[in-house]
């Protein structure tokens, strides 16, 4: 058997009310909110977040590949996937691949590594355009990851595939505009899509359509997934971002499956499709384990921030506001960041193996006893630390002032400076929980990303 072994999903802390941008625009009746990646986060960074909840499930998975799929990369001609890779710890010998631009690219690398021998699938996406557009209104920020192998907590049964060359929505290289064609436009050959992979999964599953318990459809045609979906019990369909969060691109089709896995009870099975260019379907049976997996990782609770309407558009960079008056942000030199790569990148310390000190960041003389060469590598980046000191920072380059930098020591040993992220306007005090995460500290004037690791609050489970 092969298939899903875990999956994890992220959606950002913060979240943008529709009505606030309604009454900004003069667009009324809109209700609900959206989610929104914070001004450090991109799809790189999203896209860790939701590995690391996936990998935390399966504790000492052997990854030979990673595929990352989004439509709006951090990177282009240099791949993304590798940053992933070195954030989440991952061996060198693993190969990361970038599968990006289009919204089926998310089924294409879930694809791709079901038919690996033991992948990680990363689908990420920020969804935006101009003021008062659909993506804006409707979209949302979120991550999907999954891990795939043999002993699935769902085995996959049957997929199927078809293309079509269907100019239903488009968005040149570097713009910000998502253009469509009318509404109306590709619903009849969007539901023959969807009814003819439905049909040739469901076969190749050895199962009747209506013996599917649960189902999952996506895609960016809100009118043709609307109709896809009436054609299935209520009762069957998966939850998703849509009502309060909002569509998430490439990450939807992995939101939606999750949540799929997160209510199926073993030997039931899932049917999830992707309209996007033609559509993709895929059909899971749950296996005894996966009631055992969600027992044992039980939901991660988060606070929800809400945002202003301006602040959305500065980080988007659809407003723009007169910056700090500091000079410019040095970018990092690419052969320090190569000589320093798993420190900076998978937050990798050195622990003298003379007398236990974890050295942040790793040195070859030790700093608590002087031995030379003892230091054995570990990570802290899943490990939780304590605030021992904070101040706030009115001179940073953060576009949050002021910046909250806080030393933390980490449970075990090992002291560092951070800045605090998803924390505006809390109190920092001394004694409080944080976490480490992987985001941005800013983006150079030669577009060079300079990615850190900083820590959030960390919500004990109430």
């Amino acid at each position: 058997m092969s298939g899903i072994t875990s999956y994890g999903v992220y959606v950002p802390a913060y979240r943008l009310d529709r009505g606030e941008i309604g009454a900004s625009l003069g667009l009324p009746g809109l209700s609900g909110a959206r989610a929104v990646a914070g001004h450090d986060e991109d799809s790189t960074t999203l896209a860790v977040e939701a590995a690391r909840r996936a990998l935390r499930r399966a504790p000492g998975f052997p990854a030979a590949e990673l595929w990352f799929a989004t439509t709006r990369p951090a990177y282009l001609e240099r791949g993304n996937a590798a940053a992933i890779a070195m954030a989440l710890g991952l061996p060198e010998e693993l190969a990361a691949f970038d599968a990006g631009g289009a919204i089926r690219s998310g089924a294409g690398a879930l694809r791709a590594g079901l038919r690996g021998d033991g992948a990680v699938v990363a689908l990420a996406d920020l969804r935006y355009g101009l003021p008062g557009s659909e993506d804006e209104l409707l979209g949302g920020d979120a991550a999907a990851a999954f891990t795939t192998g043999d002993d699935p907590v769902a085995e996959l049964l049957g997929g199927a595939s078809r293309t079509m060359e269907l100019l239903d929505r488009w968005r040149a290289p570097g713009a910000i505009r998502t253009r469509t064609w009318e509404e109306r436009f590709g619903v009849e050959d969007y539901l023959e899509a969807v009814e003819a992979v439905t049909a040739a999964a469901a076969k190749e599953a050895g199962l009747e359509q209506d013996e599917i318990d649960h189902v999952v459809i996506s895609g960016p045609h809100a009118r043709a997934v609307r109709e896809a979906r009436r054609r299935f019990e209520p009762a069957r369909l998966a939850a998703g971002l849509t009502a309060d969060a909002g569509y998430a691109g490439a990450a939807d089709f992995g939101v939606r499956l999750c949540a799929a896995l997160d209510r199926a009870e073993p030997g039931q099975t899932i049917l999830a499709v992707l309209a996007a260019d033609g559509a993709d379907a895929f059909v899971f049976r749950a296996t005894p384990k996966l009631a055992a997996y969600r027992a044992a990782v039980p939901p991660e609770p988060r606070a929800v921030l809400p945002l202003r309407y301006a602040d959305y558009l500065t980080w988007r960079g659809l407003l723009d506001r007169e910056p700090p008056r500091r000079p410019e942000a040095k970018a990092p030199a690419p052969p320090a960041s190569w000589r320093n790569m798993r420190w900076k990148f998978s937050f990798t310390a050195a622990q003298c193996a003379a007398c236990g000190t974890r050295n942040l960041p790793p040195r070859r003389v030790c700093l608590g006893c002087g031995a030379a060469d003892r230091g054995e590598p570990v990570s802290l980046r899943d490990l939780l630390g304590t605030v021992a000191t904070f101040t706030d920072d009115w001179l940073s380059e953060s576009v949050q002032l002021p910046a909250k930098a806080v030393a933390v020591d980490f449970d075990g040993g090992g002291r560092f400076e951070f800045e605090m992220t998803d924390a505006p306007g809390r109190e920092v005090a001394i004694g409080d929980r944080v976490e480490p995460v992987f985001r941005l500290a800013g983006v150079a004037a030669n577009e060079i990303r300079n990615y850190i690791w900083k820590v959030r609050p960390h919500e004990e489970e109430s």
